[in-house]
């Protein structure tokens, strides 16, 4: 969302997460687009204006230095004239010069994120002047302010350290109540700039809130301008009633955050959420898809300025911006219902991923998949995540058939020395399903809230989902104004059949490569609706031929499923050598299957192929009906000295090498640059998941070359993918070497002190050297279970010694379709967040570095499962891991010199006391220690806890 959000699942969470990464890569590339400029865009006719409903902000005193106001990544006007809001390439900005009135006017987009932050210019108005938000609605109860109720005895009320005056003003409304007070806590809400709704530089406050009922409904009462009175304050309806909002501010500096009420309840007792984006993600997204007037300058829009938006929080931004239990499903259900009360056209946007452990298999991709056959007139857009350039990482619910999945592609604008767009290096690529659909620019300067200037520029497939969603809009709005009438069915097919494909990519990365609006309105005009067909291999909805292998393989069969009927022949074609198919078939609805023969020992040389099946009606200008990918991948053996593959690249080009790891063995993959040349490296885990730890990281020469070194405990049996990526702007010659240890290390403790060391050389010659072993510090874990969406819990203590603190999770893999999300968070005893990771697959780490402090603290992880059902009642688990690591190891010495040697095949042994720890350890930790081989100057390590007895249960 997040996470995508990011990425995100964005990913995760939503699609934009891992922004440093891509951050630092662009701004190497073309320095944010600063090298170069694109034509300036006309600016259109002048329209009206409309100012988000508040009050200005009033003078305070405040006793101490206030953080300096942020500044933005360079002005808005600029950012209009160099283009960084790219319309061109994928024809909306020519769509719309030939149709000015089909600006997504007429149409809603539901915008499932973070949340929006209504104040900010250019989501306040349409390009007609009617209001751009329709309504605000809050899923994900993060803005939940617990309510009591208090009797009205005075102007004043204290709620813990809080006293608030000017309750008068409040009783004006209602005299006999009745009345209720809450408060909203900063902490709670992540880190800072984020969670400081005042704007003070900290986040230490609570905002007390009032609450009564006037005669059109609840209002809310708060303290905005912190002098601790109502008496000059305004009431705050939900924002459904009156489209009102509110936000905090001190010394009469502007309000960082706008926020939004939710009251629910009943007559006598509300409930009240409150609306806010505390990510920024939601409101840049809302600007791509539907921007008017962004920053005040007229003309700067996003795709489609006539849409109205509704606002559709399903994200905990602070724990990492998850989804939460139900979120989706409960925001989607009513979006559905809200544009059918109004009869408008419904889009729905949702720039959000998580990593598929069985892709196609997830429940959110089957749930989604059922409400839109039911609605078959809403149309789903949804990010591809950003888990690329590894092979099978698509995220769900990108995965699901019925949505609009899209990749990302970065904009001439922002990529120096380009003639076009050029496929992101993070877009998500396809594999075991067929995805992702299309492309658009995953780049963008668009609105934020004012709290997150300076992060105008975010990129992401979280970025190109709500470029499509927005061109959804344009087509929709023609259609709508030309009283035509097509479904979501046609809209995707139309979409999917027009795309151009770049160049240097193969489907199984692009899919129907880069959106063409002109071409599919074109399509759209003429397609009837019993040519939209479904297509796929294998179980999944979605799937798509995908065979991993090492060595020679079988010729085998796979069946092409179809459903649906068009009424006339089919025509079908592959566009390899080693896939084979009839040419023609007559479709039996409602499935059709297909034998498809696919040679696989013709595909002898390592590295991975790809074909597509494509089928055709008998009026090809209509474009395929369905396009279905094959993938075969390859993978080698490693050695035992080593493999090296070397390889020229064309600007953007990539290197992929295959290859297959054992557990207990650790590995080393070194990729480097042969010119000076740049590129990037990347290491993706068995099941396309990226390697825990930094990824995506530069690739030079010599000493710069990019090295991961896995040790033996991360290390998971099967086909790992290392990849080298050439920048955009310019070619690499690229080199990936793979080496692993000669031997299995493993160790255990025995019964009191002592440690049994044994090592298994898996090479064909002798191995000798040196065994190392130390103490690195300690770890507890723990194996639990529960039922329902509840959050799980963890308190520890963490010693003044420890300088790193790593938490993992583990769930099993057939549990993991289960959910949207899980989040990993670690808080303080003070409640502040230490680190919040989303778990964008079944294996997810949090890893913060801690400051010396002279004595123990307390320290809570606190584990959020997010679940695709609204009322979960499945029976889940997982394994929990937490690590404290010292800030430098201590040895521990060896019988003898601690010299070894070791036939093919054959096992050597050691043994040694630990004696005393060097540290205290908390209570259920044990040491961790890291046994180290040297071979011949290579050191080869793993990681092991030293537990007499198997990990508790955690109660």
């Amino acid at each position: 969302m997040p996470v995508l959000t990011s990425v995100p699942s964005c990913s995760h969470q939503w699609a934009v997460t891992g922004m440093s990464n891509r951050r630092r890569w662009i701004a190497a590339v073309a320095g944010f687009a600063f090298l170069g400029c694109a034509p300036a865009q006309p600016t259109p006719t002048p329209r009206p204006n409309m100012d988000p409903v508040r009050e200005p902000p009033r003078q305070v005193e405040v006793p101490r230095a206030l953080p300096p106001l942020p500044t933005a990544t360079l002005p808005a006007s600029e950012a209009f004239r160099r283009g960084l809001m790219p319309l061109a390439s994928t024809n909306v900005w020519s769509y719309r010069q030939a149709h000015p009135t089909f600006d997504g006017r007429g149409v809603v987009i539901g915008i499932l994120d973070s949340g929006i932050d209504a104040g900010v210019a250019g989501l306040t108005v349409t390009s007609t002047g009617d209001r751009k938000l329709l309504d605000l609605r809050d899923f994900s109860g993060e803005g939940r302010v617990a309510l009591e109720r208090f009797p009205f005895t005075g102007d004043t009320v204290t709620t813990g350290a809080t006293t608030i005056r000017g309750l008068r003003r409040v009783a004006a409304l209602n005299a006999q109540g009745p009345f209720y007070l809450g408060t909203i806590a900063e902490r709670p809400l992540g880190k800072l700039p984020s969670s400081d709704l005042n704007g003070d530089g900290d986040d230490r406050d609570r905002m007390p809130i009032v609450v009564t009922k006037a005669s059109d409904g609840w209002v809310l009462f708060a303290d905005s301008d912190g002098d601790g009175s109502l008496a000059d304050e305004r009431p705050v309806h939900d924002f459904l009633v009156a489209k009102e909002t509110f936000g905090w501010t001190v010394a009469g500096r502007p309000i960082p955050l706008t926020v939004a009420a939710n009251f629910g309840g009943t007559d006598a007792a509300p409930t009240l959420d409150l609306f806010f984006d505390t990510s920024g993600h939601g409101t840049h997204v809302s600007g791509i898809a539907a921007g008017a007037d962004l920053y005040g300058i007229k003309g700067f829009d996003g795709v489609a300025p006539g849409a109205q938006l509704l606002g559709l929080k399903i994200a905990n931004n602070a724990n990492g911006g998850i989804s939460v239990t139900g979120s989706m499903l409960l925001a989607i259900g009513y979006a559905i219902r809200f544009a059918k009360e109004r009869a408008m056209p419904l889009v729905l946007n949702m720039s959000f991923g998580v990593g598929n452990e069985r892709e196609g298999a997830a429940r959110i991709d089957n749930l989604i998949d059922s409400v839109l056959a039911a609605n078959p007139e809403v149309v789903f857009v949804t990010s591809a995540g950003n888990d690329g350039p590894g092979l099978s990482t698509m995220g769900f619910p990108g995965s699901a058939s019925r949505v609009i999945s899209v990749g990302a592609t970065l904009a001439s604008s922002f990529v120096g020395g380009t003639t076009g767009d050029v496929l992101a290096f993070f877009s998500a690529r396809g594999g075991e399903v067929g995805k992702p659909d299309i492309l658009a620019p995953g780049i963008a300067y668009s609105s934020v809230p004012r709290w997150n200037t300076g992060e105008e520029i975010k990129n992401g497939t979280s970025m190109a989902s709500p470029h499509v969603a927005g061109a959804v809009s344009l087509l929709l709005s023609g259609v709508k104004q030309e009283k035509r009438s097509v479904n979501a069915g046609q809209v995707r097919q139309a979409i999917l059949a027009t795309g151009r494909l770049l160049p240097g990519a193969a489907r199984i990365d692009q899919g129907s490569g880069l959106l063409d609006l002109n071409e599919a309105d074109r399509v759209l005009r003429k397609l009837p609706a019993m040519a939209v067909l479904r297509a796929h291999i294998g179980a999944a909805p979605a799937g798509a031929g995908f065979l991993m292998k090492t060595g020679p393989a079988r010729d085998t069969t796979m069946t092409l499923e179809i459903e649906g009927s068009l009424g006339g022949p089919v025509k079908l074609q592959s566009s390899v050598g080693w896939i084979t198919v009839p040419a023609t078939i007559q479709l039996t609805p409602p499935r059709t299957t297909v034998p498809v023969g696919v040679a696989a020992s013709a595909v002898a040389n390592p590295g991975f192929v790809a074909g597509t099946i494509a089928g055709w009606a008998t009026d090809s200008t209509i474009g395929p009906l369905f396009r279905v990918p094959i993938t075969i991948v390859n993978a080698v053996q490693v050695g035992d000295s080593g493999i090296t593959i070397r390889q020229t690249l064309k600007p953007n080009g990539v290197s992929r090498l295959f290859f297959t790891a054992d557990s207990a063995r650790p590995f080393r993959v070194s990729i480097a640059t042969t010119t000076k040349a740049q590129a990037q490296a990347y290491l993706h885990e068995p099941g396309g998941q990226p390697i825990r730890g930094e990824n995506g990281i530069p690739a030079g020469m010599g000493n710069q070359a990019a090295e991961f070194d896995i040790d033996g405990r991360d290390v998971r049996p099967g086909i790992y993918e290392a990849i080298a990526s050439a920048l955009p702007a310019e070619p690499a010659s690229a080199e990936i070497q793979v080496h692993r240890s000669p031997l299995l290390l493993e160790a255990s403790r025995l019964l009191g002190d002592t440690v049994a060391i044994d090592l298994t050389n898996a090479s064909a010659t002798l191995v000798a050297g040196q065994i190392m072993f130390g103490l690195i510090g300690a770890e507890r874990t723990a194996r639990f279970s529960q039922r329902g969406g509840a959050l799980r819990r963890l308190t520890f203590r963490v010693p003044g010694w420890a300088r790193r603190l790593v938490v993992d999770l583990a769930i099993p893999k057939e549990q993991w379709p289960w959910f949207t999300d899980m989040g990993l968070t670690v808080f303080d005893s003070q409640g502040s967040i230490v680190v919040a990771e989303p778990m964008n697959y079944s294996l997810g780490r949090a890893t913060a570095e801690l400051p010396t402090v002279p004595s123990e603290r307390e320290f809570t992880v606190v584990i959020t499962p997010g679940f695709a059902d609204p009322n979960p009642s499945s029976l889940w688990g997982g394994d929990l891991s937490i690590r404290l690591y010292a800030e430098a190891p201590v040895l521990s010495p060896m019988p003898g010199s601690g010299e070894f040697s070791v036939a093919p095949g054959r096992q050597a042994g050691a043994k040694l006391l630990l004696g005393a720890l060097p540290w205290s350890l908390p209570d259920g930790f044990f040491p961790i220690g890291n046994l180290v081989v040297d071979v011949a100057g290579q050191l080869w390590g793993r990681e092991v806890k030293l537990a007499p007895a198997p990990p508790p249960v955690m109660r």
